[in-house]
């Protein structure tokens, strides 16, 4: 009676400590569209249009034009990009790629997807997707890893006839993550995520003059990068389960004290 008691116990803890893990792996909720949102991309990396994750973005160019957009990511996610490209009513085979960058502008490879598209002749739209790598809290400095902060989308056409090239499209980008957590976790941080660039803000001498300043996140700003992830809670509850067939295992093991028979008396 004493070993059940034990268990139940030990399994209501298993599972208080697992409701939260199990929370922290669900897909992270998704940004409701509104009137706010962009429907204007940048030409560079240097102006590209902020993105929230969950919000759909669209804009309007030329076949030829680089179309960029950002959107951040933080440790634990495994984001997911997709766009759409309307094409004009007449047009000859065109090829359409999407790219993600990382904040130090290095192109990331997707899991997978169609990053790379040919819409035949007289399509009238064309759909792209890349499902990154899940993003890490530390990586070697060597390595490409997916890093917490600022990534990039740049959305051009790569391939089509001279006839076509300027011809106008519209184009609707959407950026989301499923929350990995702990599955991918690793031994370390980063000092700071990689938000790269200057930003504009007001100087505050009530003339309208701007200033420019650099870019800066930390833990205070949302970011969840740090030694914590929900591997500890699952490392816990491995070193109960152990504790418990230990004791389980003496139990049953040690017997009752006293011999199984009793010596013959002389």
């Amino acid at each position: 009676m004493r070993i059940t008691r034990m268990l139940g116990a030990a399994l209501l803890a298993l599972g208080l400590a697992a409701g939260p893990a199990a929370a922290d792996s669900s897909p992270s909720p998704s940004a409701s569209a509104d009137g706010d949102a962009p429907t204007r991309a940048g030409s560079s990396f240097r102006t590209a249009t902020e993105i929230e994750q969950g919000q759909s973005a669209t804009a309007s160019g030329s076949t030829g034009d680089y179309l960029y957009w950002s959107f951040p990511a933080d440790t634990g996610q495994r984001p997911t990009v997709r766009a759409t490209v309307k094409l004009p009513a007449t047009h000859g085979s065109e090829t359409w790629q999407l790219d993600v960058y990382d904040g130090l502008r290095r192109r990331q490879a997707c899991q997978y997807g169609a990053q790379t598209r040919t819409a035949a002749q007289g399509a009238a739209s064309v759909e792209l997707a890349c499902v990154l790598r899940t993003v890490r809290g530390w990586s070697e400095p060597w390595a490409d890893d997916p890093l917490p902060g600022t990534y990039y989308l740049r959305l051009t056409v790569v391939d089509l006839a001279a006839a076509d090239l300027g011809q106008p499209v519209s184009a609707e980008v959407r950026a989301d993550s499923k929350d990995i957590g702990g599955a991918a976790a690793v031994d370390g941080t980063l000092g700071k995520p990689l938000v790269p660039g200057i930003a504009a803000k007001s100087a505050g001498q009530g003339d309208g003059s701007k200033t420019a300043v650099l870019s800066s996140f930390g833990r205070d700003d949302g970011w969840s990068s740090g030694w914590w992830s929900d591997r500890w809670v699952w490392t816990g509850i491995g070193a109960v389960l152990a504790a418990l067939a230990g004791i389980g295992g003496y139990v049953l093991t040690r017997g009752s004290g006293r011999p199984s028979r009793v010596p013959p008396t002389v």
